[in-house]
C-alpha cells in the first residue's frame, strides 16, 4: 500500500509541478509568465501576469508538497482548487470526455489529490518522518473545503474587473495633473 500511495503522489504531484513550471519558466512546452497571463486574461483574470504567477506558484509548490507528502492535505486542496477552476473555465464547455477537450482530466487528477487527503500520504512521506497523522475524513473534507474555496476565489477573481492593473501609473478615470 505504501508504493501505491507514493506512485500515486508522485505522478500526480509532479505532474502539476510540471504544469507549474511550464507557466513560471516556459518549461516543458510551456508559455511562460507572459504567455500564460496573455491567456488568462483572455478568460477574463486580470492582470493576467499576476494570475499567472500565483497559478504557477500554485501548481509548482502543491505539486512538489503532493509528491513528497508534505502538508498532504492542503497540498490536495490547492490543488483541487486549481484544477477545479480549470475544469470550469475552460473544459466544462466540451463536455465531460477529454476527447473532446472535456473536464474528464482535471476531474480526475483532483480526485486522486483528494484521495491522498483522504488516505493520507502514507509512511514514505515527509508528514510521516515528522510524525504528522493527517489521514481520515476530517482531512479529506478539510482539501475539499480548500479546493472549494479556491474554485470560488478563481470564479469571483474573473468577475472583478479592476479599472487599472499594478504597473500603470494612473487608475483608469481618475484626474491626472
Amino acid at each position: 500500500m505504501e508504493f501505491g500511495l507514493l506512485l500515486l503522489r508522485g505522478v500526480v504531484g509532479l505532474l502539476m509541478a510540471g504544469h507549474g513550471a511550464q507557466k513560471l519558466f516556459g518549461w516543458f512546452g510551456g508559455d511562460g509568465i507572459e504567455g500564460t497571463g496573455g491567456f488568462l486574461e483572455s478568460l477574463g483574470w486580470r492582470p493576467g501576469r499576476m494570475f499567472a504567477v500565483l497559478l504557477g506558484a500554485a501548481e509548482l509548490l502543491a505539486g512538489l508538497a503532493l509528491a513528497f507528502g508534505f502538508a498532504t492535505p492542503l497540498a490536495a486542496g490547492m490543488l483541487t482548487g486549481v484544477l477545479a477552476n480549470a475544469a470550469w473555465t475552460v473544459h466544462r464547455r466540451n463536455g465531460l470526455w477529454n476527447t473532446a477537450g472535456g473536464y474528464e482530466f482535471p476531474l480526475t487528477l483532483a480526485a486522486a489529490a483528494l484521495t491522498t487527503a483522504f488516505t493520507g500520504a502514507g509512511a514514505l512521506s515527509v508528514d510521516a518522518a515528522l510524525g504528522w497523522s493527517l489521514a481520515g475524513t476530517h482531512w479529506g473534507l478539510a482539501a475539499l473545503a480548500i479546493g472549494l474555496a479556491g474554485w470560488l476565489v478563481g470564479a469571483v477573481s474573473r468577475t472583478l474587473r479592476p479599472r487599472w492593473s499594478p504597473g500603470t501609473t494612473t487608475p483608469a478615470g481618475a484626474a491626472r495633473a
